[in-house]
């Protein structure tokens, strides 16, 4: 076994610290990737803190991973000593059902996940990126582009392709009017994408000094969503809203925005549900309320090659291993433009 360290959370109510603890020797299959960069998701506090009641302590929480290859076994094809690599937050699936065969491993039922699910290696849990190193399947591991800062591609891992994965799959592109709903680390690539693929951008937020920073990352339009009269200037007029907010709210006031048979994704997990919408803003329009997790292996790899192709990474501020629960109580107040990115080399042995 691997003897690694990282920093954990022991249980819900005390911040992380220092931890050790085992991985696998990599096998036949696997990359080992010593861990240059991590980013942090608000489902790492989420998870931290037990608000979605699943969650195995101690945790290493951390699925915005960029690292070096340091090691691969004998059958390893795809990477080689020396590489940029990337995980996000899937390490393995089944392989052989339908989501599966269809490049969609996050919906498997039997995906794992980076941390924090149960480990087929080890019948304990997975450990993740808040740590010195990580072995991973080479089916499940990313090639970074060198053209781009590692640091800021951290977070496309998850923030990146959360976005990317639904703008895609509703085929958002020039000729059509796409609404950003919130500016948070989801949001502001949202923003990124969907003015890299040619939409119409327009921005919603509940902070109007939040409109330089919308329009500096490709936003055409920034609209208060508090303010009825700038809403209303909007009704019937949106092809697709990518909505990023995950805590709960009036998900009518966007819907009635939508044009005929356009649609709202959600994107943002709450810890409580939403108010139910009026059904009857969906049936009149034959509007559509979605929703879309991360991208499958294959999307994520292609997402990465597009954010290389045209210079598009996160918006990070990068801290220190022992910032961590600093970070957290940052991000609690959204005191973050606009992704936290943990610098490795600060983790203590």
């Amino acid at each position: 076994m691997l003897k690694s360290y990282g920093y954990a959370a022991y249980n819900p109510q005390t911040p992380l610290r220092s931890f050790h603890f085992e991985r696998r020797q990599p096998g036949p299959t696997d990359v080992l990737i010593q861990i240059l960069y991590c980013g942090v998701c608000h489902s790492d506090l989420h998870q931290a803190r037990n608000e979605w009641k699943a969650s195995t302590f101690p945790i290493v929480p951390g699925h915005e991973i960029v690292g070096k290859v340091i090691e691969v076994g004998s059958a390893v094809s795809s990477f080689k000593l020396g590489d940029l690599a990337g995980v996000g937050c899937m390490v393995d699936s089944c392989g052989v059902c339908p989501d599966c065969q269809d490049h969609q491993e996050q919906f498997c039922e039997q995906t794992v996940f980076t941390y924090n699910s149960p480990d087929k290696h080890s019948g304990k849990v997975t450990y993740g990126g808040y740590s010195n190193q990580i072995v991973v399947d080479q089916n499940f591991v990313l090639h970074v582009s060198a053209k781009l800062d590692p640091a800021a591609v951290a977070p496309l891992l998850c923030a990146g392709i959360t976005t990317y994965s639904p703008l895609r799959h509703w085929k958002v592109g020039k000729g059509q009017k796409v609404g950003i709903v919130g500016l948070g680390g989801l949001g502001h690539m949202g923003v990124k994408f969907a003015h890299a693929f040619g939409a119409e951008v327009v921005l919603f937020t509940t902070s109007p000094d939040k409109e330089a920073d919308a329009r500096r990352l490709g936003a055409d339009e920034v609209v208060i969503s508090k303010d009825p009269e700038q809403m209303a200037q909007h009704l019937r007029s949106f092809d697709f809203i990518l909505n990023t907010v995950a805590a709960p709210h009036d998900l009518d006031q966007y819907l009635s925005l939508l044009k005929r048979d356009g649609t709202m994704c959600l994107v943002g997990m709450p810890d409580q549900p939403h108010p139910s919408p009026n059904v009857g803003n969906l049936i009149a329009q034959r509007r559509a309320l979605a929703g879309s997790l991360i991208g499958g292996i294959k999307e994520t790899q292609e997402m990465l090659d597009f954010c290389a192709e045209h210079n598009i990474v996160s918006d990070i501020e990068l801290i220190a291993m022992p910032a961590i629960n600093d970070a957290f109580q940052r991000m609690l107040k959204s005191d973050v433009k606009y992704r936290f990115v943990i610098d490795m080399a600060t983790l203590q042995g």
